[in-house]
């Protein structure tokens, strides 16, 4: 099979992305979606995206983790595949779409700069060493001091796997800035390594730094190694409403690839 692709980028949270819209892409082929991710024997990338054809929306996201496996929401990709609709022309400066997690809206400007709203969290889980959420996949976000020394590909296996079992959740390290903001580094589950920015584990780390007191913002800049993204939101009760994800999504390059599988 000859498959055409796209490769897209949100501040280095790479993606494969797939015009699914005539259904030819075989979904349960977790070798192949495997193989299409890997950065030494395919194309490379954090995970893989279809975009598809929805009743109740302009598009539908399915979203794979590089490992093959239909993974849980994932922001950066969803803000890269609002960027890939523009480029289809199935949108113009405004989008929805379905996910895992349920509907999306987005916008985009003119430099594919795009704001995606994300699921409202009703309830945050606060421990002594580290807050819990879910921003559409899980995450534990926690404080550390010295972060860009921080071991995250060991320290985030470990907590992955030992606090969480095989089903497991991201991991967020944090870090205050001196100046604004926050920087951060995520171990995501499914890729099993650090990944150079996470779109909901940035989410996730905004609302437990407001949630545990640590900032009284509500418009919050975080620092990934890809670059900064920003999250908006509003305190509803105990969690959180009108919540926001704005970052740019870039094309990095279109191509065709043999596919044997």
């Amino acid at each position: 099979m000859l498959l055409q692709f796209y490769k897209y980028q949100g501040t280095g949270n790479d993606f494969v992305l797939i015009d699914n819209r005539t259904d030819f892409f075989p979904k349960n082929n977790t070798k192949l979606v495997s193989s299409l991710c890997d950065r030494h024997f395919g194309i490379g990338a954090d995970g893989l995206i279809l975009l598809e054809n929805d009743s109740e929306a302009d598009f539908k996201m399915i979203y794979y983790n590089s490992d093959g496996n239909p993974s849980s929401m994932c922001g950066n990709g969803g803000r890269c595949l609002v960027a890939f609709a523009k480029l289809l022309g199935i949108i113009e400066d405004k989008a929805s779409f379905s996910a895992t997690d349920g509907l999306h809206t987005a916008t985009v400007d003119s430099a594919n700069r795009v704001c995606l709203q994300m699921q409202d969290v009703p309830h945050v889980r606060q421990k002594p060493n580290y807050t819990f959420l879910d921003t559409g996949s899980p995450h534990h976000v926690q404080l550390v001091e010295q972060l860009q020394e921080f071991n995250v590909r060991k320290e985030g296996a470990k907590l992955r796997f030992g606090l969480y079992g095989q089903k497991g959740s991201n991991i967020n390290f944090v870090e205050p800035d001196p100046g604004e903001g926050f920087s951060i580094r995520t171990y995501e589950r499914g890729v099993e390594n650090e990944t150079l920015s996470c779109g909901t584990g940035v989410t996730a780390a905004a609302l437990a730094m407001h949630h545990s007191k640590v900032t009284d913002a509500t418009n919050i800049i975080l620092h990934t190694l890809g670059g900064d993204l920003e999250v908006t939101f509003e305190k509803d009760g105990e969690g959180y409403k009108n919540v926001h994800l704005t970052g740019p999504a870039q094309l990095v390059f279109k191509g065709e690839i043999i596919c044997s599988d």
